[in-house]
């Protein structure tokens, strides 16, 4: 997913960070605006749907 993002949005993006974590937490966040949150929706993001919404959010 983190190379789909990359890939997709290169000009617009200056990096990506990813943060290990414990508990089943899975959070995308776009600057300070988080955007997906597994723990609201109750599951991981569908093929393509992080990307999506790194998309509408920049």
């Amino acid at each position: 997913m983190a190379a789909e993002i990359l890939a997709d949005h290169a000009e617009r993006i200056s990096g990506l960070n990813i943060v290990p974590s414990s508990g089943g937490r899975f959070v995308v966040q776009v600057g300070e605006k988080e955007i997906f949150n597994k723990k609201d929706v109750g599951r991981f993001p569908q093929p393509g749907e992080a990307t999506r919404l790194v998309a509408q959010a920049l």
